[in-house]
């Protein structure tokens, strides 16, 4: 399972680590909902776009696009990687909870106030489960 920790109150970084071990560092820029995270010394970045700004891309350091989520954070949004689509609920309007649909997994915010999250995502590459739960925690902090 992955956790998610703003770096300090005031700060927009998150660490996220597993088993108490830091991953990494997820780190959004100023202005496009985007960002970057490096993942056993290899660089990602992740892009927003789409007419409501809640499509994500994520690419690795080749520029390879891999994985795109739609929707994030809305009722139903869904998840494509690997030539496989997965589809996410909100289990509720007043939760920040969403299940993967039909399969094991989930991510949810555990504290606004102190910026964490978890996601526990079994069966999806670790760089794809970072991009998760960083692309939910940019739209929550937007939010």
């Amino acid at each position: 399972m992955l956790r998610a920790s703003r770096v300090g109150m005031l700060s927009t970084r998150y660490e996220i680590s597993e088993a108490d071990a830091v991953l990494c560092t997820w780190k959004p820029t100023a202005f496009f909902g985007g960002g970057e995270f490096v993942l056993d010394g290899r660089r990602f970045e992740v892009t927003r776009g789409g007419w409501t700004g809640r499509r994500y891309r994520l690419f690795d350091e080749t520029g390879e696009q891999v994985a795109t989520a739609d929707g994030v954070g809305r009722l139903a949004w869904t998840l494509e990687t690997g030539g496989v689509t997965y589809s996410f609920e909100r289990t509720s309007l007043f939760r920040n909870e969403h299940v993967l649909a039909g399969e094991p997994g989930s991510v949810r915010r555990t504290s606004a106030w102190f910026g964490e999250a978890e996601a526990d995502l079994p069966g999806l590459p670790q760089p794809v489960q970072v991009f998760v739960l960083a692309s939910l925690l940019s739209v929550w902090d937007e939010d």
